[in-house]
């Protein structure tokens, strides 16, 4: 467990707790009440069971998590994948650039040749698919 508190947040746009949520919530893959959440934050800082109750809340009404019913509580699951929630960043951060074509050749240098192959066959696949081949 100890890994973990290494690890950095780099969900953007959360508060550093709704990050810490949302990390976790992708990491479990599972549907997680506020108990099991609050037990494996212990890590990160002492936490209030009603602080993390409040915050998963928020991010249903957000629209960032759905929920369903367990007893007199609720379980929990992430609305979007990591990778939509990423992907979404990601364009959104394209569009508030100003111009297009500069954020992208700055964001393309600085990528690995595996992050430059990655991105080359996301591209070709999606090419084949809009083209209907």
């Amino acid at each position: 467990m100890a890994a973990k508190s290494d690890r950095r947040i780099r969900v953007h746009g959360f508060g550093e707790l709704e990050a810490a949520l949302m990390e976790l919530l992708w990491d479990r893959a599972e549907p997680t009440s506020v108990r099991e959440a609050l037990t494996e934050l212990s890590w990160h800082r002492t936490l209030a069971y009603t602080t993390v109750m409040t915050v998963l809340d928020t991010l249903f009404r957000k629209g960032w998590l759905t929920r369903e019913p367990d007893g007199r509580a609720y379980r929990y699951t992430p609305a979007v994948s990591r990778d939509q929630y990423v992907a979404q960043a990601m364009h959104d951060a394209l569009v508030d650039s100003g111009n297009r074509a500069e954020a992208l050749t700055q964001f393309v240098g600085r990528m690995t040749l595996d992050d430059a192959a990655a991105l080359r066959a996301a591209l070709n696949s999606y090419e084949r698919r809009i083209s209907g081949r």
